[in-house]
C-alpha cells in the first residue's frame, strides 16, 4: 500500500459521521512544500503566499493581467490633490469565527503591513493618518500622493496587504499565530500534520464578489468542499500518485519527470502565468565577502546560466538564460548594464580580490525538497569553489533553509553567506514588487539585507512616476542594480502544474487559485 493510500485511509478514520453520511468532495494535492509558516506576512515563502490567498483577503487583489482589482472593497476615492483616499468594505464581510470584518481591523492589519512590506514602507512614510469614519468606511490621508497605491495594495506575491482581526496582530518582529481569516477557505488546525499534510475547509459563510473569476480578482466561487496538501518532497513518488489518481494535484512538477506526465491522457500540463519565474543565488550582504559589491559582482563573472539551468531544470523548452533583473520577455526585461555577465574567472578572481576575500568560509544552506534549487546549488557552489571561494554546503530541508536565512548572525554563529532561492516572475517583473531587489538601508528587505539609497531612490521614483516616465526609470534602475547585484540571476523558467483529467477551472493566474475548481 502507497503512502498516499495509507493516508486516505487514515484520513476516512477521522472523518466525522456527518461527512460519512454524505462524503466529501476533497482536492488532493501534492504543494511545492509545507507550510511551515501561517502568517503569510512573516515570511517570503511563496507556499506561504498561496496558503494566505485562501484564509485572507486583501482590499484589492490582481488579475490575470496584474491589473488591480477591489476585492475587499466595495467603492473608493481620492480627492483631487491626491491626499486622501476614502475606502469602503463591501458587505458580507465576516471572519472565520462568525465576527464581522470592520474597519478598525484593516486599518491596525494596514498598520502592520506597512512596517513589513518594503514597498509598503514607502506609503508608511507618507502617511498621516487611517481613520474610521464607520464599520464599513475609512480615510487614508498622506503628506505626498502616492498614485500606486491600489497596485501596492493588491500586489499578492511577497508580504501582501492581508486583513487580519485586529486582536490577532501580533507584536513587531513576531508572527501572528491565528489562522483565522475571512477567506473562502478555512484553515483546519484538526487534521494539520507538521510536514505531512495542511487542510483547508470550504468557508460555508464566505460571500464572493458577483464578478467572474480573473486571477486573484473577481468571485472566489469554491466548488470543493475540502482541499488537502499531501506534503511530499520526493517527486518520484508525487508522480506516480498523481498518475495512479491517488492525488489530483501535483503543483510543481519536476522537470525531468514531465515526459512521463505527458505520456499519461489522464494527466494534463498547464503553465498559469507566461511571466517566467527567476532562480537566483542570494548573498548575504551584512558579512564578508559579500558585503563589498565587487564580490557580489564577481557572481555573475562565475555563474553559467546554462549549466544552472540544465541542472535545475533540465527541458530546454521550459527555461532561458536572462540577465535582467525584470525577467525577459515581461515590458521590463531590460538587460541594461549587464549585458557582458557570464562565466569569466580571471574577472571574478580578480574582483575577489580587490573585495579582499582571503579563502575564509562560505556557508551555503541548500535543500533537495524543492526539485531544482539541489541541483543548482550542487553546480553554483562547484563555480564557486572554480574562481576559489572555500564554499561549504549545508543541507537541510527547505523550512529549515527558511529559517536559517533570517538569522542576522555571523556565518560561524548560526549565519549564512549565501543560498539558491527563487522568485516567481510576477512577483519580479516590476520594480514595486521585486523583493531581491529591494536594497532599504534599515534590513526591512529580503534576508540577505544588501542597502543601496540609489536603488531604493530609484524604485520609489518608478512607483510614483506617470507611465510615461518609467522606461527611463526602469533602464536607470537597472543598470544600478548591475553594479550592486543584489542578487545573480541564475536564470528563468515557466513551471507547469500537473493535474488529473478530472480536475477542471485551474485559473491563469499570478498565484495558483484553489477556488473555481471543481473535480469529477
Amino acid at each position: 500500500m502507497s503512502r498516499f493510500k495509507a493516508a486516505l485511509l487514515a484520513f476516512a478514520v477521522l472523518a466525522s459521521p456527518a461527512a460519512a453520511q454524505a462524503p466529501l468532495t476533497v482536492l488532493r494535492v501534492v504543494p511545492q512544500a509545507d507550510v511551515a509558516v501561517t502568517d503569510p506576512l512573516f515570511t517570503t515563502a511563496w507556499i506561504s503566499t498561496i496558503h494566505g490567498t485562501m484564509v485572507w483577503e486583501s482590499l484589492f487583489a490582481w488579475d490575470s493581467q496584474l491589473q488591480a482589482r477591489p476585492q475587499m472593497a466595495r467603492e473608493w476615492s481620492t480627492s483631487a490633490d491626491g491626499l486622501t483616499w476614502r475606502f469602503t468594505l463591501r458587505d458580507g464581510l465576516k471572519f472565520h469565527d462568525g465576527s464581522p470584518v470592520t474597519t478598525e481591523d484593516v486599518i491596525a492589519s494596514l498598520r502592520r503591513w506597512m512596517g513589513i512590506d518594503a514597498m509598503a514602507r514607502k506609503v508608511a512614510a507618507v502617511t498621516t493618518a487611517m481613520t474610521v469614519v464607520d464599520a464599513k468606511t475609512f480615510e487614508w490621508r498622506l503628506s505626498a500622493p502616492v498614485p500606486g497605491l491600489l497596485d501596492t495594495l493588491a500586489a499578492a506575491p511577497s508580504h501582501f496587504a492581508v486583513i487580519m482581526r485586529a486582536r490577532d496582530i501580533p507584536e513587531p518582529g513576531k508572527p501572528a499565530t491565528s489562522v483565522i481569516g475571512s477567506g473562502p477557505f478555512r484553515f483546519n488546525t484538526d487534521l494539520r500534520v507538521s510536514g505531512a499534510r495542511v487542510v483547508y475547509d470550504r468557508n460555508p459563510d464566505y460571500v464572493p464578489r458577483d464578478e467572474p473569476p480573473d486571477g486573484l480578482a473577481g468571485g472566489r466561487v469554491v466548488k470543493v468542499d475540502r482541499v488537502e496538501f499531501q506534503v511530499q518532497p520526493d517527486q518520484a513518488t508525487a508522480v506516480s500518485a498523481l498518475q495512479a489518481g491517488e492525488v489530483d494535484i501535483l503543483e510543481r512538477p519536476s522537470f525531468d519527470l514531465l515526459p512521463l506526465l505527458r505520456g499519461n491522457r489522464q494527466v494534463k500540463l498547464q503553465v498559469l502565468t507566461e511571466l517566467a519565474s527567476q532562480a537566483v543565488l542570494r548573498p548575504n550582504a551584512l558579512y564578508p565577502p559579500f558585503n563589498d559589491p565587487r564580490a557580489r559582482l564577481a557572481l555573475s563573472y562565475i555563474i553559467n546560466q546554462d549549466d544552472q539551468m540544465s541542472a535545475g531544470y533540465g527541458d530546454a523548452a521550459y527555461f532561458q538564460a536572462c540577465n535582467s533583473f525584470f525577467v525577459c520577455g515581461s515590458p521590463n526585461g531590460t538587460t541594461a548594464g549587464a549585458e557582458d555577465f557570464g562565466p569569466n574567472l580571471a574577472r571574478a578572481r580578480q574582483l575577489l580580490a580587490e573585495a579582499g576575500y582571503k579563502g575564509e568560509p562560505i556557508r551555503m544552506p541548500a535543500t533537495r525538497d524543492i526539485s531544482y534549487m539541489g541541483p543548482m546549488a550542487e553546480v553554483a557552489s562547484d563555480a564557486m569553489r572554480q574562481a576559489g571561494l572555500n564554499v561549504q554546503v549545508e543541507w537541510s530541508d527547505w523550512a529549515s533553509v527558511v529559517s536559517r536565512t533570517t538569522n542576522q548572525g555571523a556565518p560561524d554563529a548560526g549565519g549564512w553567506n549565501i543560498y539558491v532561492s527563487g522568485m516567481p516572475g510576477v512577483l519580479a517583473w516590476t520594480p514595486s514588487t521585486n523583493i531581491f531587489a529591494a536594497m532599504p538601508c534599515d534590513r526591512s528587505n529580503l534576508a540577505g539585507w544588501p542597502c543601496d539609497e540609489e536603488v531604493e531612490a530609484l524604485r520609489t521614483r518608478y512607483a510614483n512616476a506617470p507611465t510615461a516616465e518609467r522606461p527611463a526609470i526602469l533602464d536607470a534602475l537597472q543598470r544600478r542594480l548591475a553594479v550592486v547585484n543584489p542578487y545573480r540571476l541564475l536564470g528563468q523558467a515557466t513551471q507547469p502544474v500537473a493535474f488529473r483529467s478530472n480536475v477542471a477551472g485551474l485559473l491563469n493566474s499570478p498565484v495558483i487559485a484553489y477556488w473555481n475548481i471543481s473535480k469529477d
